[in-house]
């Protein structure tokens, strides 16, 4: 039973923003109200530079990566531990310290498949970091990285519960992106 207690620790976790957390330490304006208005990595790098946009990639992903791996070292099972995943990955879009307005989740995304399988968030981050040296895009990336993600569960992983939570952040993922997509198609994406 205390097992499932897992699942709102993953959201709350998730919920901590690090790019308002970072742009508040280190001086600068918050990233909700300026550059694209995503509390991001991304946004967070138009505001303050690498340094910034780093700590703040940094702190995404650990707080996808740190209940993931608290669930798994519990030893829970399949159907808890998607949960757990899915929980903290929403906490980024939704969350509760911060009025439900969170970013678009790639990094946390990214921390999460970590913590399900090293070899998994490799390959994850392989694909981003493989269409961004070819593209210098840094969202099409992310679209092609979390279009390929459920693939790469059910060829590492092979659990359908997890499958099925990946699948779905997935989804999200492309969805939180439609903005990027639209510009993508019309050659308009910096």
């Amino acid at each position: 039973m205390m097992e499932w207690l897992l699942v709102p620790l993953a959201y709350l976790t998730g919920s901590v923003s690090s790019a308002i957390i970072v742009c508040r330490l280190m001086g600068l304006a918050d990233p909700r109200a300026n550059g694209s208005g995503n509390p991001g990595a991304t946004n967070v790098m138009r505001l303050g530079g690498k340094k910034a946009a780093a700590i703040t990639l940094l702190g995404d992903a650990l707080k996808g990566l740190i209940p993931v791996l608290l669930a798994k070292m519990l030893l829970v099972d399949s159907l808890v531990l998607s949960l757990v995943v899915f929980a903290a990955f929403i906490g980024h879009l939704y969350p509760v310290f911060f009025g439900f307005k969170g970013g678009k989740g790639v990094a946390t995304s990214l921390g999460v498949a970590l913590g399900v399988s090293w070899v998994l968030g490799v390959a994850v981050f392989a694909t981003w970091f493989a269409v961004y040296k070819i593209s210098k895009i840094s969202s099409l990336s992310a679209l092609v990285a979390a279009t390929l993600t459920p693939l790469y569960v059910w060829l590492i992983v092979g659990d359908v519960h997890l499958l099925v939570a990946f699948v779905v952040i997935s989804l999200i993922l492309l969805w939180r992106h439609k903005s990027n997509i639209q510009r993508l198609l019309a050659g308009q994406e910096s």
